[in-house]
């Protein structure tokens, strides 16, 4: 095998942000370009730049080059990026909503070389109405079990790999009791019950719903007996103004704290130490990063039976915090998409939740979560599934070529009529 490097475009969230696409995609870059056979070109979108001249890191220097863009890119960006740097194949990251514009150019680009989506969907009924985006495409890989299978019954013949998310483990992990207690003190977190909650303040994440439904459990528990603490924008223009939820409910004596700032990875695994229990109530979520850091932490969880939430909570035998039911299965959708379920928790049922993760002892809490950390580990393991995408990679190239080796790929199709 040649000794030249395995050159890979990727379009995805910026890779240095903190959203969950961004996390993601820098994990799987930086263990790539540890190896020593990759160089990484990279799009980074999906949030607003101070300046759009290319990035580089410190340690990777010429071999991670980032070009910030608006939105994920465009056919004209993408045709400059193919012509002058020449990857040996491209990969591609979030909903597929955000894509057409790629695939409607398909023809051009895997000419040259293979197409690599990291495939995020949220819920069935099937998608069928993505079955052209997924014929388009050499290799689907799926963040979660159900993806997988909705890809696999929607495209049965594209090549289809479950590669679910990671989180780093010398990172989110179990603190020592001690420090946890001594950040508490100084950070005026109370040994009140806490329930954390860390999500974009969004109408999917159900964060105005949260603040009611806490409310109805503080009504049934006594004020003074929990906090909910939520690390998010209360002004986020995509959410509810959750300053004037909590003004409206009374709860401006510290029931509801709200951290704002940016936060460091290391600092976001204290909050999920110091909390009793996190929640993840979403009515659609593709996998949900923030229960699955917080199990990896040994902190229970509480989320809605939907997306990939319902395979971090539960193996099927033993469960790692609470899942709710969906009360209703409703049909919502756009010109882009015609059709998904939205599934919906009832309040009663997440106060019921939140009232037996209180009454449990914090014996039995603690036992929850360290199975869930053990869940974690065994199907989830973070130089598993890295070494995982190495391969995968490895082999497109070797099985696909790309320029002037391409193979398995043909611009024309016989269809008999």
């Amino acid at each position: 095998m040649s000794n030249k490097k395995i050159k890979i475009l990727t379009i995805s969230d910026h890779p240095l942000s903190p959203s969950g696409v961004g996390t993601q995609t820098k994990y799987i870059i930086e263990h790539l370009l540890k190896t020593g056979r990759y160089s990484i070109v990279s799009l980074g979108g999906a949030v607003k730049h101070e300046n759009y001249q290319p990035q580089k890191t410190k340690e990777w220097e010429d071999d991670w080059i980032l070009f910030p863009v608006d939105g994920y890119g465009n056919q004209d960006i993408l045709r400059s990026m193919i012509g002058n740097h020449r990857p040996d194949m491209i990969y591609f990251m979030t909903d597929p909503r955000f894509f057409p514009w790629l695939w409607d150019m398909e023809d051009e680009i895997r000419t040259h070389c293979p197409l690599v989506y990291y495939h995020v969907w949220d819920n069935t009924p099937y998608p069928f109405y993505n079955k052209p985006f997924y014929d388009s495409t050499d290799v689907i890989c799926t963040i979660s079990k159900v993806t997988d299978d909705i890809v696999r019954t929607v495209a049965p013949d594209v090549e289809c790999h479950y590669i679910p998310h990671i989180t780093p483990p010398n990172i989110f992990k179990k603190l020592p009791g001690d420090v946890v207690d001594n950040f508490k003190k100084q950070s005026s977190i109370d040994d009140k019950f806490l329930i954390f909650w860390n999500s974009r303040n969004a109408r999917r994440k159900m964060s105005g719903s949260l603040i009611f439904w806490f409310k109805d459990f503080l009504d049934k528990v006594g004020a003074d007996k929990a906090r909910l603490l939520m690390h998010t924008d209360p002004k986020d223009p995509h959410g509810q103004d959750l300053e004037v939820i909590i003004r409206e409910l009374g709860l401006v004596n510290g029931e509801v704290m709200f951290s704002t700032q940016k936060t460091a990875s290391e600092d976001l695994c204290m909050l999920y130490n110091a909390a009793d229990v996190t929640c993840g109530i979403s009515d659609a979520e593709g996998f949900g990063l923030s229960t699955f850091e917080s199990l990896a932490c040994e902190t229970p969880i509480i989320v809605t039976m939907t997306g990939g939430l319902q395979e971090q909570v539960t193996d099927g035998e033993e469960w790692f915090g609470i899942g709710i039911e969906p009360a209703s299965k409703a049909i919502i959708g756009s010109q882009n998409v015609p059709f998904i379920y939205e599934d919906r928790i009832a309040g009663e049922d997440f106060v019921d939740a939140l009232m037996k993760m209180y009454e449990m002892a914090p014996e039995e809490r603690a036992e929850m979560g360290s199975k869930g950390k053990q869940h974690i580990e065994r199907n989830y393991g973070y130089d598993k599934t890295l070494e995982k995408w190495d391969t995968l990679l490895t082999s497109i190239h070797e099985e696909r070529g790309s320029w002037n080796t391409r193979k398995k790929y043909n611009r024309w199709e016989v269809i008999s009529l």
